[in-house]
């Protein structure tokens, strides 16, 4: 976890991440460097105490929403909050208020939590779910090249690969691959 906070509050800041089940805190006093600490990577979370010293915040926890997929959350003092509530939540950036009770603090970092654990879980069913579709363009060519150069009709080609995979203990894309291989194409 990364904390960015000014000089007051930081130690207070950092005493709750650790009560709240956070051991590894890494603190940063400035917008600056905690850019420079997200990009060596590795954090699950990002909590930014507004006003930093060199900056609002709010950019930086754009950036950070943007080009990590680390959870993000703004501590911002009330007349602020709903402003740049606003300008961030559109990019997943959780809002807290201050002043805060500890446990909306913890309530709303175990939400950041979640919502990060469901958006990588996401991440993955896309990863899955391309490498499938692009499987199915693969097999679909390889279909196309055995009707073209064999003269066979989609339900033999769409056959003939599904038994080579059978039969060769490879995948359909392993087969198809191989079809277009052989067909130059």
């Amino acid at each position: 976890m990364l904390l960015v906070s000014g000089e007051r509050g930081r130690a207070a800041l950092e005493g709750l991440m650790r009560e709240c089940g956070f051991s590894a805190v890494r603190a940063a006093g400035s917008g600056g460097e905690a850019r420079r600490l997200l990009s060596e990577g590795g954090f699950e979370l990002v909590l930014v105490n507004t006003p930093l010293p060199d900056e609002f915040g709010s950019a930086l926890a754009l950036e950070t929403a943007r080009e990590s997929d680390a959870g993000v959350a703004l501590l911002v003092n009330a007349p602020q909050a709903d402003a740049v509530s606003a300008e961030v939540e559109d990019f997943g950036v959780f809002v807290v208020e201050k002043p805060f009770s500890r446990p909306m603090l913890f309530q709303s970092l175990r939400l950041v939590l979640a919502s990060r654990r469901r958006m990588l879980g996401l991440q993955r069913e896309n990863v899955r779910l391309n490498e499938k579709l692009e499987e199915l363009r693969l097999v679909s060519r390889a279909k196309g090249a055995l009707m073209r150069v064999l003269g066979m009709t989609e339900p033999q080609a769409h056959h003939y690969i599904e038994k080579q995979a059978m039969n060769l203990r490879a995948t359909r894309r392993e087969v198809a691959r191989r079809i277009l291989d052989a067909c130059d194409e």
